[in-house]
């Protein structure tokens, strides 16, 4: 069976490039209107189809808080291609006392650790919340760290904001990887992409980065052409897909980048181009 590129994090071998799950669960960045085209059009088989074809390349891991019917998908996926998915998951859970029982980080991490967790990365509405920019620290985070690593999964960190690889690097955080937003559009991104890269680049631990073609703001082969370009051979690309042909797509095109080809995926055909045919 084909392997796509590897890398390791905390002693687990990973893809380098990720499956993304915003366009599996709803999450355009564009629409309320495409959020719902989404969930619509998102099936138990369609979500197995797409994840059956990075299961073959190779790419056998995903970032996502699965629901019931995902895992579902997840499980079909695996018995067609006769491989595992390795589920990085980023948990949102209670930072302050009186929250619901449900959310407590100890009942959080069980889950995670039930649905079958490998690397376990508590969400940017957690991390960057714990974000202390005036000490330069992340504060309370060997806490949780500790229940993760307890629960024999990898701890990782979320996150929207540079700082944190700066910070956790800095306070020798008990962390493996962390989770950066990065594209050539500098969409989501707090300062300058110039930066972002500089902070990438000085990371004491293997980076995962998220929203590489700006959800959807960028032609594959211009966001996948930036980031396999400028990251490391340590780092990881996280992308998101709608459907099994586009993953076959993402696939191809990064391949073809890692080796240094001009991608030569079929292009998309108007009557506007047709005086480009030779």
């Amino acid at each position: 069976m084909a392997d796509f590129p590897r890398t390791t994090v905390g002693g687990v071998s990973l893809p380098r490039l990720v499956v993304g799950s915003n366009w599996l669960l709803g999450y355009s960045h564009t629409s309320k209107a495409k959020d719902r085209f989404i969930k619509e059009f998102q099936t138990r088989e369609t979500v197995a189809d797409l994840l059956t074809v990075f299961l073959e390349a190779g790419v056998d891991a995903i970032l996502w808080m699965p629901n019931a019917e995902m895992l579902d998908a997840m499980h079909d996926a695996e018995q067609r291609a006769g491989r595992k998915m390795i589920q990085i998951l980023n948990p949102t859970f209670n930072l302050l006392p009186g929250g619901p029982a449900e959310r407590e980080p100890e009942v959080v991490f069980d889950h995670c650790l039930e649905v079958g967790a490998t690397v376990c990365m508590p969400h940017q509405a957690v991390t960057d919340a714990l974000m202390d920019k005036r000490a330069g620290v992340i504060r309370d985070l060997d806490r949780y760290t500790a229940m993760i690593r307890e629960r024999g999964m990898v701890p990782g960190l979320s996150t929207h904001m540079p700082e944190t690889p700066v910070y956790a690097d800095r306070q020798g955080a008990d962390v493996e990887t962390y989770i950066q937003i990065y594209n050539a559009a500098g969409f989501l991104m707090q300062v300058e992409v110039d930066w972002v890269m500089r902070v990438i680049r000085e990371a004491q631990k293997p980076v995962l980065t998220i929203k590489p073609l700006a959800a959807g703001r960028l032609l594959p082969v211009v966001g996948l052409g930036f980031a396999w370009s400028t990251l490391r051979e340590q780092d990881m690309v996280c992308i998101g897909c709608l459907t099994a042909d586009e993953a076959r797509e993402v696939v191809d095109i990064s391949l073809d980048l890692l080796e240094r080809r001009l991608p030569d995926n079929e292009l998309q055909y108007t009557r506007s181009k047709a005086s480009l045919v030779r």
